[in-house]
């Protein structure tokens, strides 16, 4: 390998399965690379940092992408142009898991453009590589100069058959109650998402801290291949402290902090309170040019004084909730925003739905598809039809912006993926139909998600889907700070962006469905945490109460203008006849009956599914096939009609199916002539006694059906 000396270390999981990190290898030129294995699963992660920040910058440009190489499967892409294209919504997904499990993790002041590429070059059909792509990026972070404050690291955990598992293998994963992927730090979890099936409070704390052991050793390993490497590496790039103009910042605390105080115990509603504050650091910046003159007060005077004031806005919001627990809109800690729903308000709609609280709401629609509506998922690792589907809008009008809309960004892609994870888990046991459900966001000031979860439910039960329970979901937020700390319910939109954690939580009135965690702050105890999930709870269950109020139970049955599905078994071998030569006969049924007919090779079955809108259509297709797939058992009985008469019997037709009753069998009494007896047209109960030896047909009798003339005495 010529010069090339590789650096490696390994450490085994809970399960005795051995993870290898490697560096020095591959991408040498990236200012870091490593390469994570377990068994055939192969991620390789590089991270690369501009040397200088852009002028004029006030933001930390970290950018995150995760994609699965088709090649590491030993697959083609099914796409037109034969290559990786776009990111996949999954890759999307667990792009955005690794970037906040290490936005945090940089400081404050570093704001050189960064790139992590995170790609899976080697996958088997066991290992899910999704739990293991934190711990690829963290450790190229932590072996480059890159100044990261790490290392951190990520890991599913899962409770399959009553025990909890760390990193479970894909076939596993279907018997999993609960499945959350969680990161950390040697010292502290900064994030968690998942799901479950209606787990408790205390299992879900459970999973955390079986997860966070197992990334403590994690952690310990990449600082170990960080020591290998040594040299340089050891010595990270130095991060410009800005100084702080301690006299400017008392000139703005001295100008604004007492107008920040009145507008934050206005209890004002979200636009008024924008506008106040807008007018108070207007009024500041008018202030402060006056005072130090337009050569003085400079582009960087300003923009330090923009700083001062967003952080002292923000302190004094948050000193005003931590210590007179007054909230920016009035409310008190735990109390849920107003709240009003409506069902049924579109009305060519299957379902609808609209959840309001507060100033967030969601416009929900439901369709009910056939399985030829299902979405085909086409990844590197998976191929399956997908059939449930959920959308989730968030046009710029919601906040009273003005945005180009083109198509959903990252985060409505993450907040689609919660939410439908979340409603998921009340689907029915049974259900032959693709359901597609629309959220659009038409006002927002809080969690958004949240009223997807709520307006999915109702929309679901307003369409006639027999779901296992109404669902709802709650956004959580903690303050603290000083030894005190203060745990919201149903946050506003700025107090997520003040606060030190913000989580989400779904379920019903057995449990918890799903959750996503970002932890902002060291050190918090899981005793807090127990706490704000219980706060949770009770707020979950209260928004479950309000939605009753409008629907508390599904509707017994479809809309009139829904459609209807139909599953029918079929044996393996009609599948065939029923499609006929080049899909002949199926698209002729489907023409005729107005129905929509799909069928799928299951094992030595044929699943066939009908959907159609007209309830004589849907009959007259299941008739159909029915006759074409029909078979006969011996000894039954049949309504039959004679198609031909010849010497020896009658050839009779019963339900797509022929035979021959032979003339023996029309009659007890000797028949002479077939012709005099029956003719065609005729209708007749006939009785399946058998086949013939030497052709194998079927052979029917009517006389089988007849009573038996009685004997007549002899002479």
């Amino acid at each position: 390998m010529g010069n090339i000396i590789p650096k490696k270390v390994s450490f085994n999981l809970p399960d005795g399965k051995e993870v290898t990190i490697e560096t020095g290898k591959l991408a040498t030129q990236a200012h870091g690379s490593v390469v994570v294995k377990v068994e055939n699963t192969m991620l390789l992660a590089t991270v690369v940092a501009a040397k200088e920040i852009k002028e004029g910058q006030d933001f930390f440009p970290l950018s995150v992408d995760y994609q699965e190489k088709f090649a590491s499967a030993g697959k083609i892409p099914g796409n037109f142009f034969r290559r990786e294209a776009k990111l996949s919504d999954y890759e999307v997904l667990i792009s955005r898991l690794v970037d906040r499990a290490i936005r945090p993790m940089f400081a404050d002041e570093f704001k050189n453009e960064t790139q992590i590429v995170i790609n899976l070059i080697s996958g088997d059909d066991k290992n899910m590589p999704d739990c293991y792509a934190a711990l690829a990026a963290s450790a190229a972070l932590t072996v480059s100069d890159i100044p990261f404050q790490g290392p951190i690291s990520e890991v599913r955990v899962a409770k399959i058959d009553g025990k909890y598992v760390v990193n479970p293998e894909r076939q596993d994963l279907t018997r999993a109650t609960i499945d959350i992927i969680l990161s950390a730090s040697d010292d502290n979890i900064n994030m968690v998402e998942g799901e479950a099936k209606e787990c408790q409070e205390n299992e879900l704390l459970e999973a955390i801290k079986i997860g966070h052991e197992v990334i403590k050793m994690q952690c310990k390993a990449q600082q170990d291949l960080a020591n290998l490497v040594g040299g340089k590496i050891l010595t990270k790039r130095e991060v410009p402290v800005a100084e702080v103009d301690e006299e400017l910042k008392a000139e703005v605390k001295t100008l604004a902090y007492d107008k920040i105080l009145a507008i934050g115990r206005s209890a004002s509603e979200k636009q008024e309170r924008k506008e106040a504050f807008d007018a108070v650091a207007k009024a500041t910046m008018e202030a402060l040019l006056e005072k130090y003159g337009e050569e003085a007060f400079d582009d960087t005077k300003k923009a330090n004084a923009k700083i001062y004031f967003d952080k002292l806005k923000k302190n004094t919001v948050r000193m005003l909730i931590l210590e007179e627990g007054i909230r920016l809109d009035g409310r008190k800690k735990d109390q849920i925003r107003p709240i009003w729903c409506e069902v049924d308000y579109l009305p060519s709609a299957h379902g609808s739905a609209i959840f309001n609280r507060g100033e967030t709401q969601s416009l929900t629609s439901l369709t009910l598809g056939s399985p030829n509506d299902a979405m085909l998922i086409d990844n590197a690792l998976e191929n399956y039809n997908e059939k449930f589907i959920l959308h989730y809008n968030f046009p710029a009008l919601s906040v009273g912006e003005i945005k180009p809309n083109r198509g959903p960004g990252r985060r409505e892609i993450g907040h689609a993926n919660l939410a439908a994870r979340s409603l998921r888990q009340v689907l029915p046991t049974e259900n032959p139909y693709t359901i597609r459900i629309v959220s659009d966001i038409l006002e927002s000031n809080g969690s958004s998600s949240m009223a997807t979860v709520c307006a999915g439910s109702l929309a679901m039960m307003d369409a006639g889907l027999p779901i296992k329970a109404p669902i709802s979901g709650i956004a959580m937020g903690l303050i603290a700070e000083g030894g005190k700390a203060a745990i919201l319910s149903d946050i506003l939109g700025d107090e997520d962006a003040l606060g030190d954690m913000d989580f989400k939580v779904t379920g019903t009135e057995k449990g918890i469905c799903a959750c996503q965690m970002d932890i902002k702050i060291d050190g918090l105890s899981y005793e807090l945490l127990e706490e704000a999930l219980m706060q949770a709870k009770a707020g979950r269950l209260h928004i479950l109460g309000e939605m009753a109020k409008t629907i508390a139970t599904p509707r017994p049955d479809f809309k009139p203008h829904a459609p209807r599905i139909k599953e029918m078994i079929i044996d393996k071998s009609y599948i065939g006849a029923v499609i006929g030569p080049g899909g002949k006969i199926i698209q002729d049924i489907q023409a005729r009956t107005g129905s929509i007919i799909s069928i799928e090779e299951v094992g030595d079955k044929g699943h066939v599914s009908i959907t159609c809108n007209n309830a004589a259509g849907m009959q007259q297709a299941v008739d159909e096939i029915e006759k074409i797939t029909f078979t006969p058992t011996v000894g039954d009985e049949y309504d039959a009609v004679v198609e031909s008469v010849v010497a020896f019997g009658a050839f009779v037709k019963f339900k797509g199916k022929s035979g021959l009753v032979h003339v023996s069998e029309l009659d007890h009494q000797r028949v002479n002539d077939v012709a005099a007896v029956v003719k065609v047209g005729d209708q007749m109960r006939v009785k399946y006694i058998g086949n013939d030896e030497k052709t194998g047909k079927m052979r029917l009798s009517k006389k089988a059906l007849m009573p038996r003339p009685e004997r007549q005495p002899r002479d």
